[in-house]
């Protein structure tokens, strides 16, 4: 399998880059499995895949051509705003035509059942299909236990509402954390309290001394890829966490929305780590794909269900999503796209760490040591006027965001931060943006150090 999809990675890879034209016949089935050094059988199924997607097209007795037109990329107006706030993935990335076709499939092999209301807890056939998939994370859980939701957000607003076993009404919270969620359990009311995250990472320390003191319902956090740092938990960490829900009967919220991003060897979730199930694991589907598509899954401890479904009492996404989903996932193409989009976010965040290096030299930015995911945190000087500063990069068509959103209200051991996003920084804009954002920031220094002469 993973042959396969390496070989169909790099055939596309030079359909992309202009390697294989329109019209240009590929090589024959033998001359390319020598080429790559496997099975003429391995060759014919990754043209025949290629086919499907509508990449190329054979010619009895002549070969495989490639069609007259971009393979699996939509065409998107070139913009000169460097964008690196929008969380949102890249449009040039999403697979568009390999989503068509399980659409299509998908009608061809369920047809009236996707015309019912539906189950609650999302479509039996798709869960079972997670069940495997969630395996390959190290995620391990009965069909029963996972619930297809409409995206991650619904699960974390079911959670904070429910009654837990642990009886506690305080929601933990990292700082930073997911803005949207900050301010949804704000405006409910929802007892909540937070606990600092820098790019060192958590005081594992304060996090035991919370739990001890009591209260605590669940902490919610996101071990990688967190919004908006960019950071990781290491295993060790992970494992300490885990540990603590367990010795303290706290429970654990892991919002694991970005997990494909990262191809990290022994970073497992915490939810391997726990064996008291005091873990509920979420997974979004809708950032690797593309957000309309708006589904999730939460895997949920036995304990949690029947409160968590008697909230869930409809079935609030489409069936013919869930449907495509489980094409997209049981053919591999859901694995094939995952590195895909996995490669080119890396080469974005290599680009910005390498202009970084060329431009601070002064120092005015810390940065961590991020390699793949999303965003970065970009510190500031505590002198930086941030509002002025946004502004004024704006200015010159450089969208940024501040880190003040990321933070509860009352929260006031702060870092001043941008979060930069490199979703849909385009390659050949981050070098020249992340000077600006460099100059800006130290004029800002300049103009703080004159007035106070």
């Amino acid at each position: 399998m993973k042959k396969y999809l390496d070989i169909l990675s790099d055939m596309e890879q030079k359909m992309n880059e202009g390697q294989f034209v329109s019209g240009q016949k590929l090589p024959s089935v033998r001359d390319a499995a020598k080429q790559y050094g496997c099975s003429v059988s391995t060759i014919t199924r990754a043209y025949s895949e290629l086919t499907k997607r509508h990449a190329i097209y054979s010619i009895a007795q002549s070969g495989f051509y490639v069609v007259e037109k971009p393979g699996n990329r939509l065409d998107v107006p070139e913009s000169k705003t460097t964008d690196f706030a929008s969380a949102m993935a890249d449009p040039g990335v999403f697979p568009y035509l390999d989503f068509q076709h399980c659409l299509n499939k998908a009608v061809d092999t369920y047809k009236y059942d996707l015309f019912t209301c539906g189950d609650s807890k999302g479509m039996e056939s798709l869960r079972h299909t997670l069940v495997s998939h969630l395996a390959g994370d190290q995620v391990f859980a009965k069909a029963e236990q996972i619930i297809v939701m409409s995206g991650v957000s619904p699960a974390l607003e079911i959670l904070a509402r429910m009654p837990f076993p642990n009886g506690n009404p305080v929601i933990l919270v990292e700082q930073p954390s997911y803005d949207i969620y900050l301010r949804f359990l704000e405006a409910e009311g929802i007892p909540v309290c937070g606990i600092a995250r820098t790019k060192a990472g958590i005081d594992l320390r304060e996090l035991e001394e919370k739990f001890r003191q009591g209260g605590i319902k669940f902490f919610y956090t996101m071990p990688r890829y967190h919004n908006p740092l960019g950071t990781s938990y290491s295993a060790e960490e992970r494992k300490t966490i885990a540990r603590l829900a367990s010795k303290y009967d706290v429970y654990i919220v892991e919002d694991d929305y970005m997990a494909d991003l990262g191809e990290e060897p022994g970073l497992d979730p915490i939810y391997a780590y726990n064996g008291t199930s005091h873990v509920v694991y979420l997974k979004s589907f809708s950032k690797i794909i593309f957000p309309g598509l708006r589904l999730g899954a939460a895997v949920l401890p036995e304990k949690l269900l029947k409160a968590f479904c008697e909230r869930k009492r409809y079935a609030d996404t489409s069936l013919l999503s869930q449907a495509a989903l489980e094409v997209y996932i049981k053919n591999g193409m859901y694995e094939r796209h995952k590195r895909n989009i996995y490669s080119q976010y890396a080469a974005r965040i290599r680009a910005l760490n390498e202009a970084v290096r060329l431009h601070n030299d002064a120092g005015l930015l810390e940065i961590s040591d991020i390699r793949t995911g999303v965003f970065v945190q970009f510190k500031l000087p505590q002198t930086v006027n941030l509002e002025r500063l946004i502004e004024r990069l704006a200015s010159k068509n450089i969208n940024v965001v501040s880190g003040k959103r990321f933070y509860l209200s009352d929260y006031l051991e702060r870092e001043k931060f941008l979060r930069i996003s490199i979703s849909r920084a385009q390659p050949e804009q981050i070098e020249d943006g992340v000077w600006e954002i460099i100059d800006e920031v130290h004029r800002e220094v300049k103009r703080q150090n004159t007035f106070k002469k």
